[in-house]
């Protein structure tokens, strides 16, 4: 599927030029060229936002002329996911020695909506500060808000929070902010923390996969124009996509 032409970024935008973090992916460099200081990003849809979580954090170590970051990366588990085993995976394919990659996430885990907003809210700022990381990147956020076990109008509320402050968080402190959404049953509460979340992030991406057609879709950015790809990472090793 052919992409939309993609508008160019407005030169007035205030960031650090040298601050930006490309997936390496063709399909999605299409779409999303870079990842920008002070965006706040949403991954959703299917299994494959974890592929393309887990290739940020690998590439957030590179420097800066390789796309990368030349940073640490705080990683927060909102699921016990097992995401950092996809993360481990990733490095191993692309020939990275694994446990220097690990050495460059400090990685947290958050499996209640409580923790969550606690860690978020309360503690991200002062990990920011001590590690001088550039990127954060929060592994299933919905999750711990679905359950029956937290009232939904506080899941509502909780979740608003966070991402006001994630929104707010990524621009003061001139970083970048990636959450994922994983799949999950359609309910009516999913679908209102997702409008919230399409509402409140700057950069939407959604990937999506049927017996037939695996694509990846950029809904929402502020300066390129919105678009499709073909997108089908299970049908190749991650060592096609050359770091």
């Amino acid at each position: 599927m052919q992409k939309l032409v993609l508008q160019t970024i407005p030169t007035s935008i205030t960031q650090t030029p040298s601050l930006r973090l490309t997936f390496n992916l063709p399909p999605v460099d299409a779409l999303l060229p870079a990842l920008r200081a002070g965006d706040f990003a949403v991954l959703y849809g299917s299994q494959n936002v974890a592929l393309l979580m887990s290739q940020l954090c690998v590439r957030a170590h590179l420097p800066p002329k390789q796309g990368g970051l030349d940073s640490k990366t705080v990683f927060i588990d909102a699921a016990n996911s097992s995401s950092l085993s996809s993360i481990i995976q990733i490095a191993e394919l692309n020939r990275f020695e694994s446990s220097k990659i690990l050495e460059q996430i400090q990685a947290f885990r958050a499996y209640t909506a409580y923790r969550l907003h606690s860690l978020i809210l309360e503690k991200l700022e002062q990990t920011i500060q001590a590690s001088n990381a550039k990127l954060v990147v929060i592994s299933d956020l919905m999750c711990p808000f679905l359950t029956e076990n937290i009232d939904e109008q506080e899941a509502r509320t909780a979740y608003t929070q966070i991402i006001n402050y994630l929104s707010n968080f990524a621009k003061k402190h001139d970083i970048i902010i990636v959450a994922t959404n994983l799949p999950h049953e359609h309910t009516l509460r999913n679908k209102t923390l997702q409008d919230i979340t399409t509402t409140k992030a700057g950069i939407i991406l959604r990937t999506t996969k049927t017996p037939y057609t695996s694509e990846i879709e950029l809904e929402k950015h502020p300066s390129y124009m919105l678009g499709v790809m073909d997108f089908s990472p299970e049908n190749k090793t991650l060592t096609d996509f050359n770091l």
